[in-house]
């Protein structure tokens, strides 16, 4: 059973520099056993009511501010944060457990993907009796798509898919690898997947697919891809806006499409110019650069999007 063991706040005051409002950023820490998830709370403390949003982040180890190391540098979730806490929602950011170096030893202990709708669970916890949140929207992004289609919605009011994948996580790797690398490795990689969805594990793994299926990667593997995101969005009862950006390398707008004909009483909005790290792309060598530089402009029109869903 998950426990929430420890919360530490420590409150700062800041002034927006659009105006005279006081915002606040509040460091909080939730601990889900001995993983630890950091995370900042951002908020103006003027109002004494606004909606919130929990941030549920993509593949690896992302933190707060959508950064992960030498790996990626946009800064875009810092980004999408200010942009939205400067219109009067509040955002709640963390680092995701595989950014915390100290909780590694913990995470291949148990390395399973419903760990992380775990930790999303607790965050919920955290934050369904605020008094100084109106309504709580889950903003899942990429990998995060389906974590947030699998809590606990009970304290839930509105749910954003935002470059979520609408295949389970085998048939999009393999089309991934497909586009990137041809139909030979591709091939490989579906052989991979098809031995693991078989027989748990996989016997020899092709030395170029390691980092996909090394072995104390293979249970999370198997975990993740008994979960198709097509299925998993029909039990959604909530309000649903699905967002896809034109520029999106690693999810395509087709993706979008499949999850809103899926659950056709979403809302569908394809953000022209938008790549995967919600930056506009003006030209396409600019895309992979826009993931290791904060300099690329974060799509307005994304968050005037979410705003807009979010009030009505």
């Amino acid at each position: 059973m998950i426990k929430l063991k420890l919360i530490l706040a420590f409150i700062v005051l800041a002034h927006n520099a659009f105006g005279q409002e006081a915002f606040t950023a509040e460091d909080i820490l939730i601990m889900n056993d001995s993983i630890q998830l950091p995370g900042t709370l951002s908020y103006n403390s003027e109002l004494k009511s606004q909606p919130l949003v929990i941030f549920v982040h993509g593949s690896g180890n992302v933190d707060r501010n959508g950064n992960q190391g030498i790996s990626a540098n946009a800064n875009y979730l810092k980004m999408l944060n200010d942009s939205l806490v400067s219109r009067n929602i509040a955002f709640y950011r963390f680092d995701k457990r595989t950014a915390t170096q100290s909780n590694l030893k913990f995470i291949m202990a148990d390395m399973i993907f419903e760990r992380f709708v775990d930790d999303i669970n607790l965050v919920i916890n955290k934050f369904k009796d605020d008094e100084r949140f109106s309504s709580i929207t889950l903003i899942g992004h990429s990998q995060g798509s389906l974590v947030a289609m699998l809590v606990d919605h009970t304290h839930i009011n509105k749910y954003i898919s935002l470059a979520g994948p609408s295949d389970s996580v085998d048939k999009t790797i393999v089309s991934q690898v497909k586009l990137q690398n041809g139909d030979s490795l591709a091939s490989i990689v579906r052989s991979h997947f098809k031995e693991l969805n078989e027989k748990g594990s996989i016997e020899k793994v092709d030395p170029n697919l390691m980092s996909l299926f090394n072995k104390p990667t293979q249970p999370f593997m198997a975990s993740w891809m008994t979960y198709n995101p097509s299925e998993e969005i029909k039990k959604i009862m909530l309000p649903i806006l699905i967002i896809n950006g034109s520029k999106d390398i690693q999810v395509g707008v087709k993706d979008a499409e499949q999850l809103h004909n899926a659950n056709p009483k979403s809302e569908l909005v394809i953000i022209e110019k938008m790549n995967h790290v919600l930056k506009i792309i003006e030209k396409d060598e600019d895309n992979i650069a826009s993931y290791m530089s904060p300099d690329f402009k974060l799509s307005e029109e994304l968050v005037k999007v979410i705003e807009t869903f979010i009030k009505k």
